[in-house]
């Protein structure tokens, strides 16, 4: 089989107060800052590749039920056919999210939790 190619990889969570999180990502864990994208915080985990990405919102769970796990793709289109095939439902085509300058979709595995497949289409992102 082909493996289609993958980029790097994001978790998403979400805060109700982005700078007690920024805080504690970039002081208590040491994560540098990978990308600020205002109301979202991208921080480098492990080399080029792993990150994790802190995004302000007042609907934030206590119980960590917010998870977005993203996988970054320069074949966002490729991904999807792929998954469509597969006969796996996807919740949108790929689109482009202007606030975000990214062009992706989402779908959910076995158990519910939501996947991203992505790419961004700007300059300032830090990839590998």
């Amino acid at each position: 089989m082909n493996s289609l190619p993958i980029d790097s990889q994001i978790t998403f969570v979400y805060t109700v107060d982005l700078a007690r999180s920024a805080r504690f990502y970039e002081e208590v864990l040491g994560f540098p800052l990978a990308l600020d994208q205002g109301t979202c915080r991208i921080y480098r985990v492990l080399g080029p590749g792993a990150y994790i990405g802190i995004c302000q919102s007042e609907e934030a769970p206590e119980d960590g039920a917010g998870l977005i796990f993203t996988l970054v793709t320069p074949d966002v289109d490729g991904w999807y056919e792929r998954i469509i095939a597969r006969g796996w439902a996807c919740e949108h085509p790929p689109r482009r999210n202007a606030t975000y300058r990214i062009y992706h979709f989402f779908l959910r595995d076995p158990s519910g939790y939501r996947i991203e497949i992505q790419r961004f289409e700007r300059n300032d992102w830090d990839s590998a």
